[in-house]
């Protein structure tokens, strides 16, 4: 009664397991919306992913199912209470060569589709577009390479809701001012690196997860199938607001790219105009308030008042309140302070933000020291490689 009632139990396993074998879209109506399991995705290569990653969890439960089943129906069926006595023997070469043989085919079985899937992962090659990752603490910077378009994609979750003054938002944490726009049906090549610490650029719903080291060039590729909004982290611990790096890719139609890229190249030409021309003081304190609040407030706080002694204030400090702090004031900015927290700007903002952020800075927090900064001074105290 009991062996054929666990053959049953058996049997029904195995079908099961069969059905999603052969099935994977069945088991994505089950478990695909599960934030427990890996999504499904947008990319062939991460339905792919998918595909391969349930087949090897069903592989997984079947084996869990028949080991432990058969261990605890035995302990049930032959416990000492019912009067079973215990055989004694010592070892069994074909039960050995068995537990040894067959564990190995089936890892065997396993690795054939894993190892042709990171083949197909790995391969870069026919790419019909360059974009480059640079991993910075603690935004991207995003250059398509050939096109003369970058940018840095910051966080952009209001500090209300991060500060617990306001509720959070549907994209906690996963909001930036700048996603990176990509074209649908289009291979495109990503080369990640880093400018200071190891980061990892991950997307789950493309199904693309890869480090960027400093002083290497890792290389993925993607190919949207669907547009969207699709989101994704810093995946690498890299400093105090690892958690405040966040990646957004907006996957457009090809037609739209083109209209996207070439909004983008003016934008650009319009930002280089900004470096050559004078700004009023009130352009300036609109502009660097901006750039405050995106760049610095998470170290030196919205109101300047900071976080001593890692990060110092900025309302009444000798180097942004005081005339002596000037030319301080604007070499910090540029190229940081050794030894500390205080990142280089020089090679990530440009000219006209700059001068704003620091004129900002020397104007607001109760510094009021009048002080008006241009692109010009900034661009004189840049180093030629600069």
């Amino acid at each position: 009664m009991t062996g054929a009632w666990l053959n049953r139990i058996l049997h029904a396993v195995l079908w099961i397991s069969v059905v999603f074998f052969s099935h994977p879209l069945l088991a994505k109506n089950l478990y695909g919306d599960s934030s427990l399991n890996l999504p499904v995705g947008v990319t062939h290569m991460s339905r792919e992913v998918y595909s391969l990653h349930m087949i090897i969890f069903w592989i997984c439960v079947v084996i869990a199912v028949v080991v432990f089943g058969v261990m605890f129906w035995s302990l049930v069926r032959y416990r000492k209470s019912k009067g079973a006595r215990a055989a004694h023997f010592h070892e069994n070469t074909w039960v050995e060569l068995l537990w040894t043989a067959i564990p190995l085919i089936i890892l065997v079985l396993m690795a054939i589709p894993a190892t042709a899937t990171l083949q197909k992962i790995y391969d870069t090659s026919e790419a019909e577009m360059d974009v480059m990752i640079t991993g910075h603490q603690w935004r991207w910077h995003y250059e398509y390479l050939g096109q003369d378009v970058s940018f840095f994609s910051n966080l952009s979750t209001p500090p209300e809701q991060i500060s617990g003054a306001e509720q959070k938002g549907e994209n906690y944490l996963l909001e930036v001012d700048q996603p990176l726009v990509l074209p649908v049906d289009t291979k495109v090549r990503l080369l990640l690196t880093s400018n200071d610490v190891i980061h990892s650029w991950w997307v789950p719903q493309l199904a693309v997860k890869k480090d960027a080291i400093p002083g290497f060039v890792n290389e993925n590729w993607t190919k949207i199938d669907e547009p969207g909004i699709y989101r994704g982290q810093c995946t690498e611990l890299c400093g105090r607001l690892h958690g405040f790096m966040p990646i957004t890719v907006k996957a457009v139609s090809k037609e739209d790219y083109q209209l996207w890229l070439s909004e983008q190249k003016q934008q650009a030409a319009e930002k280089a105009a900004g470096n050559e021309r004078e700004w009023a003081l009130a352009d300036l304190m609109t502009q660097g308030e901006s750039v405050y609040n995106t760049y610095c407030a998470a170290c030196h706080m919205v109101n300047g008042q900071g976080i001593p002694p890692a990060f110092p204030a900025l309302a009444g400090s000798l180097v942004a309140s005081t005339a002596e702090g000037r030319a301080t004031h604007i070499e910090r900015v540029l190229y940081g302070k050794s030894g500390t927290a205080m990142a280089a700007f020089g090679s990530t903002l440009s000219a006209a933000d700059i001068a704003a952020v620091i004129t900002y800075e020397r104007n607001a927090f109760g510094n009021n020291t009048g002080d008006i900064i241009q692109p010009a001074e900034i661009k004189k105290q840049l180093k030629p490689t600069e």
